[in-house]
């Protein structure tokens, strides 16, 4: 198991990446347009803005004017990225997501930061929890929320050359790299092996991977072998990774920084019960309830969306 896993130290935030990436980019690219609302500090993206201003638009607090702009300017072939708070973006401009980029079809990125519970004590006004459920409904859009450094500069690159709508999300922790068991590489709707083992799959999303290799670690040590998947693409699923783990684990638990309703979780079991992959099977994500308040890594620790939390749901579906 120990050979399995290869990470290195926390080094940045993704959202850290992706503003380096996007500045990279955009040396060579002048379509590239950055649209952000009173988020240019929060982004990362002030230097940005200062190397490239005309490649970049700021409309203040105004999420929803952010996503017209955003799309105006799309329809007009610029490679648009629309940067704002995802608790705001994808709940103020759901209707302008829905409407003026998913349904006319404009190759909008949104971009979703400070993402999840990244607010930590501001509270649930400030929470994230509704984003993939919400977007999953919407036809046309795609939606990645990338892991690591390498997810997410591949992401960014990946992206800005797609010609189709995305939303990508992202937190505010500095993450580890972590490297797939089979070589790294990286596509949209196709998940990323960061461990193997035949007795449970454990699917995460985003900022909950590292907690979920972190869980393999520490059952590996009780001869409970995890395959450990980043899925961070939750629309298009990897539905061939998933029947092929569901085919060879005994178990599978999913793992989110999202309410359990809507998310990764409902995909994967909606998936695999569809099409007769039925197996023993839990959703860790956010319940049903006021969330508490706190940092983020209070929030996962109430939750069990740690090492501890994860590694009891383990042994309880496996009995243990």
């Amino acid at each position: 198991m120990a050979e399995q896993i290869n990470t290195d130290l926390p080094y940045k935030a993704n959202l850290e990446v992706f503003s380096e990436v996007l500045q990279r980019l955009a040396v060579d690219d002048k379509q590239i347009v950055v649209v952000t609302s009173d988020s240019r500090g929060s982004g990362k993206l002030v230097p940005f803005g200062k190397q490239f201003p005309e490649q970049h638009v700021e409309v203040g607090i105004a999420e929803q004017n952010l996503v017209g702009v955003a799309a105006g300017l799309a329809s007009c072939g610029k490679k648009v990225f629309a940067v704002s708070p995802a608790c705001f973006l994808t709940a103020r401009a759901l209707e302008q997501i829905k409407n003026d980029v998913a349904y006319s079809d404009n190759p909008v990125k949104v971009i979703g930061i400070s993402a999840g519970v990244s607010y930590g004590a501001l509270g649930s006004t400030h929470h994230s929890l509704h984003d993939y459920a919400a977007l999953r409904a919407i036809n046309n859009i795609m939606v990645v929320a990338p892991a690591d450094n390498f997810e997410t500069e591949q992401a960014i690159e990946l992206a800005s050359r797609t010609n189709s709508p995305i939303y990508l999300r992202f937190g505010k922790k500095a993450m580890p790299s972590l490297k797939e068991v089979n070589g790294d590489v990286f596509a949209f709707g196709k998940g990323r092996i960061i461990a193997e083992g035949n007795d449970v799959a454990i699917i995460a999303t985003g900022e909950t991977v590292y907690p979920a290799l972190e869980a393999a670690r520490k059952l590996a040590v009780e001869n409970i072998h995890a395959t450990v998947i980043s899925m961070h693409t939750i629309k298009p699923l990897d539905t061939e990774l998933l029947k092929r783990v569901s085919q060879q684990c005994k178990a599978i638990v999913t793992i989110e920084e999202h309410s359990v309703y809507g998310g990764l979780g409902e995909a994967c079991a909606s998936f695999l019960l569809q099409h007769g992959y039925a197996k023993p099977f839990k959703i860790m994500g956010i319940p049903d309830e006021y969330t508490v308040t706190g940092s983020q890594q209070e929030i996962f620790d109430h939750y069990g969306l740690n090492k501890e939390g994860i590694t009891d749901e383990v042994r309880k579906l496996l009995k243990r």
